[in-house]
């Protein structure tokens, strides 16, 4: 651990803890780190999408390996010299022991925060483990995170509405009051969208909640949220598939019209030359 690690997860830990609400955009390499940070965003999540894409696997369960995405984690906390939080899925594992290991890994790889789901595409009939073995994993979640010698943020996650439940709602405020009761530092209900909702969530948790943005028919903003009481928001894989999205309409072009008129969105060379050349200055030992 290096004295930068423990300002960065004192620093992460303080922005829960203020008034008010931050962004904090999701990432998948070393380069769009580096954007969203001179952008002046306080800190950045990975993206287990976005990385699984952009090494060429689909977003599912397993194809992405805890390895591989540390790897990329690795190399994006070296880049920044803000907080990163890593979108740890499952904990790459099903029994406790195993969520603890990642929880450690994540923070050898230079990151001061993970998010964990209680969802396995591969376990049980529905997927979602049952409320005392998801209280168990954070637990363990937390207690990795408190052996440390800094200040590690535990986001636990609820997967209720993207699993299918029928009583999203009632589940997931049970799931997360029972993770904030375990020590989980942040709460997150992804897949909840209308105001109503989040609102009535934000009021009986009684405590700071990541809510995700960008994702279709979320037209929310960072100033309603804020009204809301949301504390953190984070936009998932929905950057890294914008920037998909640029590269398949330009390759349709070239390829149907023959025209190349996707290049007039691109930034010139020598502006990201010089860009990165600073932020490499920037972040030099």
């Amino acid at each position: 651990m290096s004295e930068a690690q423990k300002n960065k997860g004192t620093a992460f830990r303080d922005l829960h803890a203020a008034d008010g609400t931050f962004v904090m955009p999701n990432a998948w390499n070393a380069g769009s780190a580096r954007m969203l940070e001179a952008a002046g965003f306080p800190a950045v999540g990975t993206t287990s999408a976005g990385i699984a894409f952009c090494l060429g696997l689909p977003d599912y369960e397993g194809a992405l390996s805890r390895e591989a995405a540390l790897d990329e984690t690795c190399r994006i906390a070296g880049a920044v010299q803000i907080p990163v939080s890593v979108d740890a899925e499952n904990g790459y594992g099903h029994a406790p022991e195993e969520v603890a290991e990642t929880i450690l890994k994540v923070a050898d790889a230079g990151a001061i925060g993970a998010s964990i789901e209680d969802y396995s595409a591969g376990f049980g009939a529905g997927g979602l483990y049952d409320r005392h073995l998801s209280v168990e994993r954070i637990e363990a979640a937390v207690a990795a995170a408190a052996s440390l010698s800094f200040p590690f943020t535990v986001t636990a996650r609820a997967e209720c509405y993207l699993a299918g439940h029928p009583n999203p709602f009632e589940e997931s405020m049970a799931r997360v009051v029972s993770y904030r009761n375990a020590g989980a530092d942040c709460l997150y209900v992804p897949g909840i969208t209308d105001a109503e909702t989040i609102g009535k969530l934000v009021k009986e948790v009684e405590a700071p909640v990541n809510v995700v943005m960008g994702l279709a028919g979320s037209p929310l903003s960072v100033a309603q949220l804020a009204d809301l009481g949301v504390k953190r928001v984070s936009i998932g894989g929905s950057l890294a598939r914008a920037t998909f999205g640029v590269i398949q309409r330009a390759a349709e072009e070239i390829r149907d019209h023959g025209t190349f008129s996707y290049s007039d969105g691109q930034v010139p060379d020598a502006e990201l030359c010089r860009f990165f050349a600073d932020r490499q200055e920037s972040c030099a030992p």
